[in-house]
């Protein structure tokens, strides 16, 4: 794992990125490192210029329940939401995420 991504390892952590949504747009991954299509979008998401926490779903699969729970978004993986004032605004998953698409999105939602 590159020096973008942060893992997220537990709900104290969830609860922190959360938070910080208050104040600006937070990216959230559910990667899963088995998976060929989470491989890819990890590549995507390498492009981004702000670290990236990331939830491995395959380890970690009651904290990826944690944010299905929060946000209240259907569970995929991969899958990217843009968190903001402690809700998700915006998510992608699967082939519809590109490091443009994520970009464009938290562009959106700085603003907001």
């Amino acid at each position: 794992m590159s020096d973008r991504f942060v893992p997220v390892k537990d709900a104290g952590e969830l609860d922190e990125l959360f938070a910080r949504s208050q104040d600006e747009p937070v990216l959230l991954f559910k990667h899963d490192p088995v998976c060929p299509i989470s491989a890819r979008a990890h590549r995507q998401l390498q492009q981004m210029e702000a670290p990236v926490p990331l939830v491995d779903v395959a380890n970690n699969k009651d904290l990826a329940q944690d944010v299905t729970d929060r946000t209240g978004v259907q569970h995929a993986s991969p899958q990217v939401l843009v968190l903001r004032n402690g809700t998700a605004v915006w998510s992608a998953s699967l082939h519809d995420i590109t490091s443009d698409a994520v970009q464009q999105a938290v562009a959106q939602h700085s603003q907001a």
